[in-house]
């Protein structure tokens, strides 16, 4: 029988972590409790920095812009899981599917570059101290975050043009929690092979490009670290970056591990857990590790807490 082209009716259908209904609110406490923590948390260090004029520095300009992206990041697929739940529901429309495809591409990228923007900003700092004012100046912090948008909002209208050339057949059932690129393009009744082309560049260029940068990065750290003579100025050193390298090293980790599972298991359960890391675990304990780790954003945020409780007026 000849197949029909349904895109324009189509319904996709996500998966649920489990299909015990007894098991529903566990999963629905769970998700709400990490999504109102992560949006509290990098809306803490948003105002933080904001508030507070020493922090009006690079570094934390760069962190300020990530925990906005967090944010978004997080909202673009919880929400909807969550709304799932409640309503006893799989179904996500095509249109729904597509703006959620189009956001994450755009707001992981966004992570990526920014990260690699953080870490020229730590190699700068501690490989060329005294020329750190005149290299990293407002203007340029702008201009990076600048071409890291347009970079991201680029790639992701690719990715969706390609996307919206292919046409699905039938009630598509998605093996995720939410609307993932590679996971959707293999689905379609239609051929693929353009799709995975730029899908498998972009992620060699976008993705390997600024693991590079990183990685270069943070050979030249070490290098400068090592030369330093004095035990209380490696520690200081190192302290600089610790907290973005472990950041780094949280991000990458589960990215690579997500592809690891989509690639070598058709379980869709483990790629689902696997993909919650980065879209959910990661950006919530981003504002713990810069938070827990920096003297600076813990002065600024006792500082913010301390306004507010000023404001209270007392009779």
């Amino acid at each position: 029988m000849e197949t029909q082209n349904l895109t324009g009716m189509v319904q996709f259908l996500l998966l649920r972590f489990s299909e015990e209904q007894e098991s529903q609110p566990l999963i629905f406490g769970l998700f709400l409790s990490m999504y109102l923590i992560t949006v509290l948390g990098n809306l803490l260090i948003i105002l933080a920095v904001s508030s507070d004029p020493h922090l009006h520095m690079p570094m934390y300009f760069f962190l300020s812009n990530l925990s906005f992206v967090d944010i978004c990041f997080t909202s673009t697929t919880v929400p909807k899981m969550l709304l799932n739940i409640q309503t006893h529901s799989k179904a996500i429309s095509y249109e729904g599917c597509i703006t959620q495809m189009y956001f994450s591409i755009l707001l992981a990228g966004l992570d990526n570059f920014l990260l690699t923007v953080m870490a020229y900003d730590c190699y700068v700092a501690i490989c060329h101290p005294l020329h750190y004012t005149v290299i990293m100046k407002p203007r340029l912090c702008g201009l990076l975050v600048l071409v890291c948008w347009i970079v991201s909002v680029l790639h992701s209208l690719l990715e969706i043009f390609m996307a919206l050339q292919l046409s699905f057949c039938k009630e598509v059932e998605i093996p995720h929690f939410f609307c993932e690129l590679n996971q959707v393009v293999h689905l379609a009744c239609s051929d693929t092979f353009l799709n995975d082309l730029v899908i498998y560049f972009s992620a060699g260029v976008l993705g390997g490009g600024p693991l590079g940068g990183i990685l270069y990065s943070y050979c030249k750290i070490v290098s400068s670290i090592q030369r330093i003579s004095s035990a209380q100025g490696k520690y200081k050193a190192f302290s600089t970056c610790a907290s973005h390298l472990t950041v780094v090293s949280l991000f990458y980790c589960s990215a690579i591990g997500v592809y690891v599972s989509s690639t070598g298991t058709q379980n869709s359960q483990s790629i689902s857990i696997a993909s919650v890391m980065y879209t959910v675990v990661t950006p919530m304990l981003n504002p713990f590790i810069y938070s827990l780790r920096n003297k600076d954003i813990k002065g600024a945020l006792k500082i913010l807490t301390g306004k507010k409780t000023m404001k209270v007026p007392l009779s």
